[in-house]
């Protein structure tokens, strides 16, 4: 995974939306159900961390799959009870009771008892706000990495091709400068300015899309 404070060493996703960040404009729009664009862009930014935190958390492929979907009919029920807070953080925390109760009901109907992760109240119903189940730290994760990526995403798109190859080939697939230099026909002043330059650009953009800021 990369690391944005020190070096980043992961591979970004070329694909993702624009941001992960949350847009009061677009959870707006979710309360119409019939607004199928934004459900569109909501289930292409989303989707990828939610089926990541599932497969992290026990799913197979395919259950992974199926609990995107049941997470969307989820917050579509949902939404109507929702209120934009950026400043606290409330969507991410409501995103992940939403996905803690679709992976609580999967386990409910696939293992025994003794091995659920989260418990059952005294009435069958799931409390996963409720439940240490660790899962916490593992959505933490997600939900930075898929920023990230975000970030990548953007950086790509505001950088030229050449640069952005030099900063993928050094900082992302960790290839020595040196080879960098060679394989690219440039200085290594360069190629050590290119990763000044967007290692910055990444870290503005990133705090860009975790605060919901727009470009």
């Amino acid at each position: 995974m990369m690391s944005l404070i020190s070096e980043p060493g992961g591979v970004p996703s070329s694909e993702s939306g624009d941001s992960l960040r949350t847009r009061q404009s677009l959870l707006t729009r979710l309360k119409d159900w019939d607004d199928h664009a934004s459900w569109r862009e909501f289930f292409n930014t989303y989707w990828k961390l939610i089926y990541s935190f599932a497969r992290r958390a026990g799913l197979g492929d395919a259950d992974a799959q199926d609990m995107v979907q049941e997470v969307l009919v989820g917050v579509a029920k949902r939404m109507p009870e929702f209120r934009y807070d950026p400043y606290k953080g409330r969507f991410k925390t409501w995103l992940l009771t939403i996905v803690r109760r679709r992976l609580a009901d999967h386990w409910r109907r696939t293992l025994p008892d003794r091995q659920r992760l989260v418990p059952l109240g005294e009435d069958g119903a799931t409390r996963p706000e409720e439940a240490d189940d660790g899962l916490e730290p593992v959505w933490q994760e997600e939900w930075n990495q898929h920023l990230l990526q975000s970030a990548m995403a953007r950086v790509q798109k505001k950088a030229s091709a050449r640069h952005f190859l030099i900063f993928d080939l050094l900082v992302v697939r960790q290839t020595p400068a040196g080879r960098v230099a060679e394989l690219l026909d440039v200085s290594l002043p360069q190629v050590w300015i290119v990763r000044h330059r967007l290692g910055r650009l990444l870290k503005e953009e990133y705090r860009r899309i975790e605060a919901g800021i727009d470009p």
